[in-house]
């Protein structure tokens, strides 16, 4: 079961994000040579016009190649009309900009289905609903109903963007907290506290009450989701550039099915099908806004690499040759490989040593 909801999982992101391509190239008068889901040996392939989809062994990534993309699938003699370098640069550009933001629409789609599922899913505002005893809210005169609408300037809707700041945003000292109370704002200096059994600093405030929104409120919730995710994950981002984060906190293909798919599974199932329907729409959801925003980071191989040759072109007037900018991005796609052997053995030592 672990297997196929990880295939499913991984199945449904890469090809939505593969999809923004295919259809932004398509729009853009683009030819798609192929359209692959998965790496590796191919298992099942067909052809439809002039495209290729396929279906290949490993059900990690995916690939969706146009013509002429860095001087590579060009038909033989000249490049035809539908050649990627023949496009207009904005449509180049949207082409490339399509699979990140299908991550971020299908991460949409999915945290609304989660919020119109409030009887299972656990909708929590950033509201105290009991203040610690001797904690710093209490300290700082908060008290239970109010809520907070800021921390040292970071906006909160969400209880867990509470514990997201405290673990990843802070760095010791005063916090300033914007609070509402009876319907009119209040600040204050809030002083946290470290708790020895959690291993953290704690504000002092829980909150245990469920929100079940309706109409308009839905959608502004399945916001309030996506933004927390875009936070965790670049926070996450940071923490790992600092060296917050630990090896054995990294996870590849195979540490997600089986250290979070596996065991979400096994706990989730306990309390029936719904349960755990949510507890894969939340894992889709996350890896969903990590593809979106690693795939925009300004690297080589990445579509946030390409899209730096394309500002480029943009500014210059003129694109950079395909082959120098070819070459750069065969470096990236090296170290990627290199990255991923690394991050397969690290795996591998996550689960059978822990």
């Amino acid at each position: 079961m672990t297997l196929v909801l990880f295939i499913l999982i991984f199945g449904v992101v890469v090809i939505a994000h593969e999809f923004g391509h295919f259809l932004l190239a398509k729009a853009n008068g683009i030819h798609v040579v192929e359209f692959a889901v998965g790496m590796g040996p191919n298992l099942f392939s067909v052809k439809k016009g002039d495209t290729k989809y396929s279906l290949k062994l490993f059900p990690i990534g995916g690939a969706c190649m146009f013509e002429g993309e860095d001087g590579l699938n060009e038909k033989e003699g000249e490049p035809s009309e539908g050649a990627f370098n023949k496009a207009g640069v904005w449509g180049r550009i949207s082409t490339v900009a399509a699979g990140p933001v299908f991550n971020f629409i299908l991460a949409f789609i999915v945290a609304f289905i989660m919020v119109n599922m409030s009887d299972v899913f656990a909708i929590r505002d950033a509201v105290a609903s009991q203040v610690s005893e001797g904690g710093g809210a209490e300290a700082a005169g908060l008290q239970a109903g109010d809520r907070i609408l800021s921390i040292n300037g970071e906006k909160v809707r969400l209880y867990q963007e509470i514990s997201l700041y405290m673990q990843a945003t802070y760095r010791g000292g005063d916090l300033e907290i914007v609070y509402e109370r009876d319907g009119e704002q209040y600040t204050t200096t809030l002083t946290p506290q470290y708790d020895q059994e959690m291993g953290m600093y704690l504000l002092g405030v829980m909150n245990g009450e469920f929100q079940e929104p309706e109409g308009f409120e839905t959608f502004q919730y399945a916001w309030y989701e996506i933004r927390y995710s875009v936070k965790a994950t670049y926070k996450s981002l940071a923490m790992l550039f600092r060296g917050q984060v630990g090896r054995e906190d990294v996870a590849g293909p195979v540490g997600i099915a089986v250290n979070v798919v596996g065991k979400t599974y096994d706990e989730a199932k306990n309390y029936g099908w719904q349960s755990v329907l949510i507890s894969m729409l939340n894992i889709v959801l996350m890896l969903s806004v990590n593809l979106g925003i690693l795939n925009l980071l300004p690297v080589p191989a990445l579509d946030g690499g390409r899209l730096v040759f394309l500002l480029l072109e943009v500014i210059r007037g003129k694109p950079v040759p395909p082959e120098k900018e070819g070459m750069v991005h065969f470096v990236g796609l090296v170290f990627f490989m290199v990255l991923m052997v690394f991050i397969f053995f690290n795996d591998l030592v996550n689960i059978f040593m822990h």
